[in-house]
């Protein structure tokens, strides 16, 4: 992942586990080694990535989902998913990349859904100078994405990510 003006963000390496109708699975085991300017943190848990099918409606997201009980830093609770808004993800031989647009929607596993980060969305449109366009498509992959979270709808149901998770432990 970088950010907007390919500034660094977080890296981290994963195992490639297949595909499904959801599009691609990547595979986190506990202890992956997350890094970016100024932090990094080890994975207390394991988790897999989604990287949406390329006939997607809309592709500008990459969805984690977690073990029970995972801890993000920052986080007060647990998190279940977590779904980067970015730019359509793309792969360059085994490398895949993003652009992080700041917008998480972020599942607990209380069931609590939210937005994180629109204050940094609203900042870095100006300072970083998201165009228009970006602008528009973070906001229309956000409501499309919040909505499916929100109403469990696949892939974020809570059942189409476990045989991959199942797979990785």
């Amino acid at each position: 992942m970088t950010k907007w003006r390919d500034l660094p963000h977080w890296e981290f390496s994963g195992t490639y586990l297949g595909s499904d109708r959801h599009g691609e699975w990547i595979g986190l085991p506990t202890g992956t080694h997350y890094e970016r300017p100024g932090a990094a943190y080890d994975s207390p848990s394991p988790s897999v990535t989604l990287v949406p099918a390329a006939d997607a409606d809309e592709r500008g997201w990459l969805a984690a989902f977690h073990a029970s009980e995972h801890r993000i830093p920052g986080f007060n609770s647990p998190v279940e998913v977590y779904v980067d808004i970015a730019t359509p993800p793309r792969w360059h031989g085994v490398e895949l990349t993003a652009v992080d647009l700041d917008l998480d929607v972020v599942r607990g596993t209380s069931g609590r859904v939210w937005i994180d980060d629109e204050d940094e969305f609203a900042e870095h449109r100006v300072t970083l100078g998201y165009p228009d366009v970006v602008v528009a498509h973070a906001g229309i992959n956000c409501d499309l994405v919040h909505r499916l979270v929100s109403e469990r709808r696949a892939p974020f149901d809570g059942r189409a990510h476990l045989p991959w998770l199942d797979q990785l432990t």
